[in-house]
């Protein structure tokens, strides 16, 4: 079943591919204040490298009162105590990362533009679901877009919705106003000059000052 008790609003802040560890939590830190949930991302690292850096992010999201959850890899999510994982198209099972989790955990799953997956995710389990791209993203390629009337279909779904790809201050509201729960947010927050400030400006969305 999926974890239904959660109601998030506001940013679903995703960190960037920091190689330099004591960088990473340098910049994560201060914006945790501001941050709904925090995902845990990096392309950039080796395993070892990506167990210390989530185990240290963990601590600081406990300290913080911040759900930190995991990018594609459940077993690391069990080994550091995170609340969830995400998951993507191809990133593993549903179903199996509830059985390896728990009932209690946040389990999130990569739709794209499409309704069906959404709808075949929370029937396998999850907790909520990501559409995406809505716009496109510094931060990866992204083929598929997502549209507004997708958000407001998928309203019947009963879970959380995050919105993702190519999101600003300027055109989040529109998505906000569509029904999205969440709007995740990389580049848009961490390539800034002013990452805190930036990080304001996403939850002026959600009428959150």
């Amino acid at each position: 079943m999926p974890h239904t008790s959660i109601a998030p609003r506001g940013v679903y802040l995703i960190t960037p591919d920091e190689t330099d560890s004591t960088r990473l939590l340098e910049r994560v830190k201060p914006l945790l204040a501001g941050t709904t949930w925090l995902q845990y991302r990096n392309k950039a690292v080796d395993a070892p490298t990506r167990l210390a850096q989530a185990q240290a992010l963990q601590a600081l999201c406990t300290e913080a009162g911040v759900p930190l959850i995991i990018n594609d890899d459940a077993a690391l999510a069990q080994a550091v105590g995170a609340a969830g994982v995400h998951l993507g198209e191809d990133d593993g099972d549903i179903a199996a990362a509830r059985a390896l989790l728990g009932p209690q955990a946040i389990i999130g799953a990569s739709c794209y533009d499409e309704l069906g997956l959404a709808q075949r995710a929370v029937q396998a389990g999850a907790s909520y679901v990501a559409f995406g791209a809505f716009f496109p993203s510094r931060s990866k390629l992204t083929p598929r877009r997502a549209s507004l009337g997708l958000l407001r279909q998928s309203a019947a779904l009963g879970v959380p919705r995050v919105a993702i790809g190519g999101l600003t201050p300027d055109n989040s509201r529109p998505v906000v106003d569509a029904g999205a729960d969440l709007i995740a947010v990389i580049s848009g927050v961490f390539a800034e000059d002013d990452p805190v400030a930036a990080l304001q400006a996403y939850r002026r969305c959600f009428h959150i000052d």
